[in-house]
């Protein structure tokens, strides 16, 4: 019996060329706010903390705003949390990602049915 097709895409924000929000980046962003710490965050997404930090880097600069603030160790610890600017971010892209999803369900709906009537 064959399986259904599905649509996939994959979907990011460029600025000057430079990708500054992805659905990877904003999951990282995402585990930052949930572990309140970059490097748990990293651990999260399976990722080392050197890369999770270098994009995060890319992405403040490339949309030229702190995403994170960060907090530095000390007797309680050091942190990061999502800055006002961050969120807004994390919640316009996950707007636009599902509003992206919706159209392509509908093209591929458009363009697959025979297929996908039988199936």
């Amino acid at each position: 019996m064959a399986t259904a097709i599905t649509p996939h895409a994959n979907l990011w924000v460029e600025r000057d060329g430079r990708v500054v929000l992805s659905l990877w980046r904003v999951q990282l962003l995402e585990a930052i706010e949930a572990t309140g710490s970059i490097n748990a965050a990293a651990d999260r997404m399976q990722v080392q903390y050197h890369r999770a930090w270098d994009r995060l880097q890319e992405m403040e600069q490339g949309l030229g705003v702190p995403l994170v603030e960060r907090h530095v160790g000390g007797p309680g610890g050091g942190g990061a949390r999502l800055t006002e600017a961050g969120r807004q971010y994390v919640a316009r892209f996950n707007v636009f990602a599902r509003g992206v999803d919706a159209l392509i369900a509908e093209q591929f709906q458009q363009a697959f049915a025979d297929e996908l009537s039988t199936t």
